[in-house]
């Protein structure tokens, strides 16, 4: 594979794709699907291969403080699973510097009850080498899921993944 850098709109990678700059290119399935491109995708790729960074797919309303009208306006939107996943990813990608130049995964799903399973990830800058931290905890707060987020930035940091992340 020859892997190179896209960037631009979604509009503006499909015509590089079209006009014959690419072969291949990966998008985000939701955002193809939301502008009404689904026909133009030929594969998802499963997680277990390639895991997303941090907060991936997760959609956030941001309000001034103390707005109490707006935030009970917007309460039925909030999905308290979705925060407590998003909770354990964001913990890893802090403990961890993690930013736009750090090579770093993290996808967490629930599997049963209360249970969550966190899948982190963290690369060389060049691709060779990854190391991966695979976990579950039952996660009923906040608390729990930020627990969940250090266990396995700790162990990541165990394994040596220290040498291509930002020195505090």
């Amino acid at each position: 594979l020859d892997v190179r850098p896209l960037r631009g709109n979604i509009n503006t990678r499909m015509a590089k794709l079209d006009a014959g700059d690419y072969d291949a290119i990966i998008l985000a399935a939701a955002g193809l699907k939301r502008l009404g491109m689904a026909q133009r995708i030929r594969s998802i790729v499963p997680t277990s291969l390639c895991v997303p960074a941090a907060g991936q797919g997760a959609l956030a309303i941001e309000i001034r403080e103390g707005d109490e009208d707006l935030k009970r306006w917007l309460a039925p939107l909030a999905c308290e699973k979705t925060l407590m996943e998003v909770s354990v990813e964001r913990r890893l990608s802090w403990r961890l510097g993690g930013s736009c130049q750090v090579p770093l995964a993290a996808f967490c799903v629930p599997t049963t009850g209360d249970t969550l399973e966190l899948t982190a990830r963290v690369a060389s800058p060049d691709g060779k080498e990854v190391l991966e931290s695979v976990m579950s905890a039952q996660v009923m707060s906040a608390r729990q899921a930020e627990s969940l987020g250090d266990r396995a930035a700790d162990e990541l940091i165990l394994q040596g993944a220290q040498r291509w992340l930002p020195s505090s």
